[in-house]
């Protein structure tokens, strides 16, 4: 008997243990945040000196995904997205950051932090911005392992002495500045193992040596500017679109190979300004967990097992229950105009959805030149809060709606400076991580095209869930309004001719001047916006890409837009592996189409087989008699039969079926520059025709407004 009471307390003191155990894993299943993420959080707290801008954190216990601590957004348990920029943090950075193994981007820049570099780095961070600090000493040799790292930016500090072999593995590193420091030394080896680098900024450093190393990179700008570099300038530096690179001893003369590159074209420019950033946590909701319950009973010996697994079991559901029920909580879609009626719940923020006011960065750097003070963040694009643009778009009312297209609404805003530009409010459900990359990948590229006939990216904000691209101002006046509507008289062709050329060249420099290219994807007559010269000026550019990632309603919209511009689409959309640049000819052809006739380029109100303007026009385009009749009756003036064969063959050429046949656009730019020429050296009936001639307005004013809303996607 006395051994068997023995196993009874014995069994029973194990079951408490458990019970214990159990309760102390409950109320650790509260918490929503992962616990290493937590601890690195709160060391960097400390380290940073518990400044009062860091709302919500604290130095022991929070949840930092619950509480929604300021710069910290979270997927699931995990911190995501570190962004502490331009918050006057003084202190150093944390040596507990490597306990944060699933942080993306960490971003630091624009503060007055110093010391070193810690040896442990998130070990899975794509982005990582120190810029605009007082760090000091070197890179540490940790970085090696950031194998998914993409863009480094530790511009602006007080890094010195040579670089060490800190590069290599990092094959998937795309964009790096160490502009604006004290580094000294060759450059070493490790810079070769950087294949996938298309974005390299040194400026203004004390590097010695050759650059031979940066030789075989796919760089496409490349600053070098105000080193000491010397030796032979690379042959295939003469490859790379931007490239600056004066204030160097590189040898030059006839005791060297010939650079043919000519040293007065290499251009002189600014310094790159770092990577975007993404302030939303992808979040997705969990379906709800039904709770067990247990009955009591009355237990022998042999039963308190069942207890032991009714009470894992029971505590277990408990913890999932709450930890759901957390996560259902902060994934609560944002207050405001912006939420699409169709679409699924928003991304969570990045800090409390109260906005308090707008974010400002610190005047000039700490102890550095006053150039950060330019520093914006993708390039020369502005980082805007939701509310900065609810305040200039009357909290995106109806009266400043300008359009609604295939990825959102387009508002007009009105700056208090009097500046107006257009924000543009791409509808998204919710995000995963990966499609998040994706979209701050447009941003990225979007925010670097930088062409006269091309619209500006002037800044962007990405931020509780919302995504806003903010453009210039040009005016709410599309190709498509002035060629079909009766507001406008009727184009001149050598104006026409303009329009084409213009849209050519910024197709020819998405084409060719971009590394990689980058496809447009909705050419239309629609996304041709047409300035008070009548210059044109392309919208949309490498937006259409970011279709897929549209809430049900705008997918709506874009099906119903999508009808109207059937006559653009080329015949292998579609396909695998389709080089969207050829389907970009095609549509420009359609498009030339358009301004020799005057016909839409589908036209559901005309004879079945007039509806589609390719398909009826392509039998037409080489009969000069048929070819006379299908332009435009409202041009005063006769065109020659000369002009219009060599229009004629410039379209047949950009609408060939197969798209292997279609010339690239660089040619399509050379012949429409001698066709304008020729036209505009020729006379009718002896009168010299004026190149310059804007005279389509119909009344004294420049323009007339709109006769309807334009729905250009803009």
């Amino acid at each position: 008997m006395a051994a068997e009471r023995g196993r009874r307390r014995l069994l029973w003191s194990n079951a408490f243990a458990a019970l214990v155990f159990l309760t102390v894993l409950a109320s650790q299943a509260t918490a929503s945040t992962d616990h290493s993420d937590v601890v690195a959080l709160q060391d960097q707290y400390n380290a940073l000196n518990k400044p009062p801008q860091l709302k919500g954190w604290k130095l022991e216990g929070g949840d930092p995904c619950q509480e929604f601590w300021t710069g910290v957004s979270c997927n699931g348990s995990s911190v995501i997205y570190l962004e502490l920029h331009g918050l006057n943090l003084t202190g150093f950075l944390g040596v507990q950051l490597h306990l944060l193994l699933n942080l993306k981007h960490l971003d630091f820049s624009h503060n007055y932090i110093y010391g070193v570099i810690p040896f442990g780095l998130p070990p899975n961070a794509t982005v990582l911005n120190l810029a605009c600090n007082n760090l000091t000493r070197d890179i540490p040799h940790s970085l090696t392992s950031l194998r998914s790292l993409r863009r480094l930016n530790l511009s602006h500090n007080s890094f010195s002495g040579p670089i060490g072999n800190v590069f290599t593995g990092l094959q998937n590193l795309k964009v790096m500045d160490l502009s604006y420091n004290d580094f000294s030394g060759d450059l070493p080896s490790s810079f070769g193992s950087l294949t996938n680098l298309t974005t390299l900024f040194l400026q203004n450093n004390q590097f010695t040596g050759s650059v031979v190393y940066l030789a075989g990179l796919p760089l496409a700008d490349l600053n070098i500017q105000s080193n000491h570099f010397s030796g032979l300038i690379p042959n295939q530096f003469q490859l790379i679109q931007n490239l600056w690179m004066d204030g160097n001893t590189f040898q030059t003369g006839a005791n060297y190979a010939p650079w043919k590159f000519p040293l007065d074209s290499v251009t002189i420019g600014e310094n790159f300004s770092g990577p975007p950033s993404s302030q939303s946590s992808a979040i997705e909701n969990s379906p709800p967990v039904k709770k067990a319950r247990n009955k009591k009973k009355r237990l022998g010996p042999g039963g308190i097992a069942c207890v032991l697994g009714g009470l894992t079991f029971a505590v277990t559901c408990a913890a999932i229950i709450i930890a759901i029920r957390l996560k259902q909580a902060r994934a609560f879609p944002v207050d405001g105009s912006l939420t699409s009626s169709g679409a699924s719940p928003q991304l969570g923020p990045a800090k409390s959805p109260l906005l308090h006011g707008p974010r400002h960065l610190p005047s000039i750097c700490p102890t550095r030149r006053s150039f950060c003070q330019n520093y914006e963040a993708p390039i020369s694009a502005k980082v805007y809060t939701v509310e900065e643009l609810q305040s200039v778009t009357n909290n995106f009312s109806e009266e400043n709606l300008l359009g609604a297209g295939s990825l959102g609404s387009v508002y007009r805003a009105e700056f208090p400076d009097g500046q107006v530009l257009v924000v543009k409010n791409i509808s998204t459900v919710s995000l995963s991580f990966q499609e998040e990359e994706q979209l701050m990948e447009v941003i990225w590229t979007a925010s670097r095209l930088r062409h006269p006939n091309i619209v500006t990216l002037v800044g962007y904000c990405v931020e509780h869930g919302h995504h806003l691209l903010v453009y210039e101002y040009i005016t709410n006046i599309t190709l498509d309004d002035v060629l079909h509507t009766e507001a406008y008289r009727p184009l001149p062709w050598n104006i026409r001719l303009n329009i084409a050329l213009g849209v050519a060249r910024a197709l020819d420099y998405l084409h060719s001047v971009l590394t990689p290219p980058v496809a447009h994807g909705n050419i239309k007559a629609s996304n041709v916006l047409l300035d008070e010269e009548i210059m044109p000026r392309l919208s949309d550019c490498g937006l259409a890409v970011l279709r897929s990632l549209t809430s049900n309603s705008i997918k709506l919209k874009a099906s119903e837009i999508a009808i109207d511009d059937t006559g653009y689409i080329a015949p292998e959309h579609g396909e695998p592996g389709t080089d969207n640049t050829k389907s970009d000819i095609f549509a420009f052809g359609v498009l030339l189409l358009e301004l020799l006739t005057g016909r839409r380029a589908f036209d559901s109100s005309r004879p079945e087989e007039e509806q589609s303007l390719v398909k009826w026009a392509s039998c037409r385009l080489h009969d000069n008699e048929r070819l006379s009749q299908m332009v435009d009756p409202r041009l005063k003036r006769a065109l020659s039969p000369k002009i219009l064969s060599r229009f004629a063959d410039i379209v047949s050429l950009c609408i060939q079926s197969d798209k292997f046949f279609r010339p690239p656009i660089s040619e399509i730019v050379d012949a429409l520059n001698c066709l304008l020429q020729k036209f505009t050296s020729s006379t009718i009936d002896g009168v010299q025709i004026d190149p310059f001639d804007r005279s389509f307005r119909s009344t004294r004013t420049r323009f007339l407004s709109s006769p309807s809303p334009s729905h250009h996607t803009f």
